[in-house]
């Protein structure tokens, strides 16, 4: 039995027969953990890094060779990927079986902090659909916020709202996922702490917690949607316990996902109903330990009253947008205090329900502020995938990590620039700076600004 390892779990996992606990454990002493970034596809085509291969469930993601510093990376900073661990990626190989990349859908991330989720959410969905990230924890939302902007689409919603909130929301949503707050024993080799925080009244507790989560916001799913449920745990109190919980209420039924028998994948079922599972495990594949579950609404659901808004005025100037972003006909444009923000038009009723019933940290993009008739662009804009082709300056691994730093850059090269710039390094946009005759302001934000290490 592993000295580190809790045994009340080492032994329920082994009442398995199929289940290999020695090699278990031994993934656990030696501590290796693979390496994964998934690209945004808007922005980088090529792994920038040496890789290991491709993750086999999820387009544009890659095992590294080597773990990088990424706070160090510019790249990470101008949302070209984001690290994830690669079990977690299977959502992405999820949407692509249930065809939900082929038409719009709106969907809910419940639980979305930090953003891995709600960005691959936003990558592999179809490109017209709406994404609501929401996180409870007012701590944590700024930075699901920052990732979603970093990754640069306006069809974006970031909430912070407790899940009983979405129960106003009556099957407003095509697809809820649901990351749900678990004992942790999948993130093992990853969080040290973990194991010496869990125990099985903690797995009880977890457990009780998801029920809770679930109970008082799957109303918002509609009638023929889907439940992406997942843990990062290994207990079955926290995974097929909970399938069951879900299915005896008769408004669900399981799906089931094909997987290849080369990827490493456990096939696993619930006890009372059979409800199809899907774990991770270290040993067996290039991922950390995961648990996911897909499930599809049959029961009855009221409909939210989706009432005819007569449409506003927009109080931002005609036409001063037409200098800064492209594809301007389908935006909807809207003052929030000074700053001008852009959202698809096609949901811009639906912007307005939810500004009705929820709590919203930011909604489109932030394109900058209105100082009297001209417009200060804003760092949302210089990452957004919106932006028109703007005079840009090409820095130096150095140049752009002082940029990133908030320091004072020293570039020979700006030919004749003047005026707002974008900071930009291999080709990736970085932020503004305003070239003056005499020097550089970098307008970096400061609350996002990198420490020297």
């Amino acid at each position: 039995m592993s000295n580190f390892l809790p045994n009340a779990l080492v032994k329920k996992l082994g009442v398995n027969p199929l289940f290999d606990k020695n090699a278990f454990i031994k993934v656990h002493e030696e501590g290796i953990r693979a390496t994964a970034i998934r690209l945004n596809p808007n922005k980088l085509e090529e792994c920038p890094f040496d890789s290991k291969g491709k993750v086999p469930w999820c387009n544009a993601a890659y095992y590294l060779q080597d773990r990088p510093v990424f706070t160090l990376d510019p790249l990470f900073h101008a949302g070209a990927y984001y690290p994830q661990d690669a079990s977690s990626m299977f959502i992405d190989h999820i949407i692509q079986c249930l065809k939900l990349n082929l038409h719009a859908v709106r969907a809910l991330d419940l639980c979305g902090a930090p953003g891995g989720k709600s960005t691959l959410l936003n990558s592999s969905l179809h490109p017209d659909s709406l994404l609501v990230a929401n996180e409870i924890i007012k701590s944590r939302v700024t930075i699901l916020q920052d990732n979603l902007m970093k990754w640069g689409n306006a069809n974006t919603v970031t909430t912070n709202n407790d899940p009983a909130a979405f129960n106003r929301l009556p099957g407003f949503f095509d697809l809820i996922v649901v990351d749900a707050p678990c004992s942790g024993s999948g993130m093992f080799r990853k969080d040290a702490d973990a194991i010496e925080e869990w125990s099985e009244a903690n797995v009880k507790l977890c457990s009780e917690r998801q029920q809770r989560i679930l109970a008082e916001s799957l109303t918002a799913l509609k009638e023929g949607g889907y439940l992406f449920y997942s843990t990062c745990s290994y207990s079955s109190e926290e995974n097929e316990d909970i399938v069951d919980w879900l299915l005896d209420s008769g408004d669900f039924e399981s799906v089931e996902i094909t997987v290849e028998d080369n990827w490493g994948i456990d096939h696993t079922y619930s006890v009372k109903h059979r409800g199809h599972g899907y774990r991770f495990y270290p040993h067996k594949l290039g991922g950390e330990g995961f648990f996911i579950a897909v499930l599809k609404k049959v029961g009855e659901q009221e409909m939210f009253n989706r009432k005819r808004i007569k449409p506003e005025k927009s109080d931002v100037p005609k036409g001063i947008l037409n200098d800064w972003i492209s594809n301007s006909d389908s935006l909807h444009t809207f003052l929030h205090h000074e700053d001008i923000y852009v959202f698809p038009k096609m949901y811009e009723n639906d912007l307005k329900y939810l500004q009705n019933v929820l709590y919203l940290k930011n909604a489109g993009t932030n394109v900058g502020k209105l100082n009297r008739k001209e417009l200060i662009p804003s760092h949302a804009l210089a990452l957004s995938n919106y932006l028109v082709e703007y005079k840009s300056v090409d820095l130096s691994l150095e140049d752009a990590r002082n940029y990133l730093r908030k320091e004072n850059i020293v570039v020979d090269t700006f030919a004749g620039i003047q005026g707002w710039a974008i900071a930009r390094f291999q080709g990736q946009r970085l932020g503004w700076m305003k070239v003056l005759p005499n020097r550089i302001n970098n307008y970096y934000p400061k609350e996002l600004r990198i420490v020297n290490l």
